[in-house]
């Protein structure tokens, strides 16, 4: 049987992890069909059809997809889901969002954040805050599986699948959107990002982040910050990496002031090259750096900004 990823998107592009989804789906087997459901959503439905790998391009086109809200989603989802052995999905803000929905109404267990895929009915996902990896083995007869996006190589955009147009479902009316707020950076964006530097509580005010932001304008980055810098106010929620924040795997990442507490290293840890910057010897972030710079901060950013 075939397999169905849910494509995140904004209805004009497809969002950092779609593609990883669709390379987490080709190791599970059978033919691949991508469904897109949104409003005005033709962009995101020609992005999905060059995904190296899809077979076919499902478009779901009605004004209650156009936010993207959760009920609606999922509702669509389970009225297709019985032609597919897997239902697979991004683990961002929206696959965590209406997944367990999906799961729930179809009675099954949902396999969540996978980083491998050793059959297609066997997954390995990380535990203990990714201190331990658990492999699981589903016997339901769907697998509902969501994919962390750190896990898998991006499919290539080598593709030309079909593209065909679905039965949108009944709109559930059970929440609606009333407004939001979107931040708008020259910087990359932070989960998709090939050089990160985050600051954590050690920079001591949101201030002093503009020694971050001249680092990381000398080096393309994105900007980061553990859960206790946010907590103290220094930058918004969404420059959030750890467990409870944003998952990135950057080339390079470069934590200033950053302990290293056990939540924010399951966030960055499986980043290529980490780099840490704090003057305490024996932070728990030196067993995760492959580099590491001990010493003020203060110091020592303004030095390596004008050295690059």
């Amino acid at each position: 049987m075939p397999v169905l990823v849910i494509a995140d998107h904004d209805n004009a592009k497809l969002k950092p992890g779609a593609a990883n989804a669709v390379t987490a789906a080709a190791k599970m087997g059978g033919d691949i069909h991508v469904l897109v459901a949104g409003s005005g959503c033709a962009g995101a439905a020609e992005a999905a059809s060059k995904l190296a790998g899809v077979a076919k391009v499902l478009v779901a086109d009605a004004p209650h997809y156009a936010a993207g809200l959760p009920e609606n989603l999922a509702a669509l989802v389970v009225s297709v889901a019985k032609a597919y052995s897997h239902v697979v999905a991004n683990a961002g803000a929206s696959g965590k969002s209406f997944m367990p929905r999906v799961a729930a109404l179809l009675d099954v267990a949902q396999v969540s954040e996978i980083v491998a895929v050793e059959s297609p009915d066997t997954f390995v996902r990380p535990i203990y805050a990714g201190n331990a990896f658990a492999t699981v083995q589903s016997s339901d007869a769907i697998k509902v599986v969501t994919v962390r996006a750190t896990g898998f190589e991006e499919a290539a955009a080598t593709g030309a699948a079909p593209v065909e147009a679905i039965a949108a479902g009944p709109d559930t009316a059970q929440s609606k959107l009333i407004g939001q707020e979107l931040t708008k950076s020259a910087r990359p964006e932070l989960v998709a990002a090939s050089r990160v530097v985050a600051g954590g509580r050690g920079l001591g005010s949101a201030e002093n982040f503009k020694l971050l932001e001249a680092l990381a304008d000398k080096l393309g980055a994105a900007i980061g910050a553990s859960r206790a810098a946010v907590d103290s106010g220094y930058v918004p929620n969404d420059y959030q990496v750890g467990q409870t924040g944003k998952i990135v795997a950057p080339e390079l990442y470069i934590a200033v002031g950053i302990s290293g507490a056990i939540q924010h290293l399951a966030g960055m840890k499986d980043s290529k090259v980490i780099v840490a910057i704090n003057k305490d010897a024996e932070a728990p972030i030196t067993q995760v750096a492959d580099y590491w710079l001990a010493g003020d901060l203060f110091q020592i950013l303004p030095e390596l900004t004008a050295q690059l």
